[in-house]
């Protein structure tokens, strides 16, 4: 049960690295100035403002899906942290200037 409740507690919070950032900030970028082209020719060929802003606001929502929800393409290189020494007996002896830290 606890095998359950951690995938869909990953799924729900969202984690992302740093390249899936990067591609997310690129996606939604490219999405939005995709869309904001398309609408705003579509709106001039057709001459209807009201269909601009509908072809721009769907542009926007398609964007949201793509880059919001935590997709798995966006954690490919998730960072390999160092493991918490609270806890440890002796821990890492750390020095700074000398002193020593932790």
């Amino acid at each position: 049960m606890d095998d359950v409740l951690a995938s869909v507690q990953d799924i729900f919070e969202g984690q992302i690295d740093f390249h899936g950032q990067r591609i997310a900030e690129i996606l939604s970028t490219a999405l939005l100035i995709i869309s904001a082209v398309v609408a705003f020719f579509a709106g001039y060929i057709y001459r209807d403002i009201h269909l601009t802003l509908w072809v721009g606001l769907a542009g926007t929502l398609v964007t949201g899906l793509v880059v919001i929800p935590p997709w798995p393409m966006y954690n490919m290189n998730p960072e390999k942290w160092l493991v918490s020494s609270a806890g440890i007996v002796g821990g890492a002896r750390i020095m700074v200037d000398g002193t020593k830290v932790a």
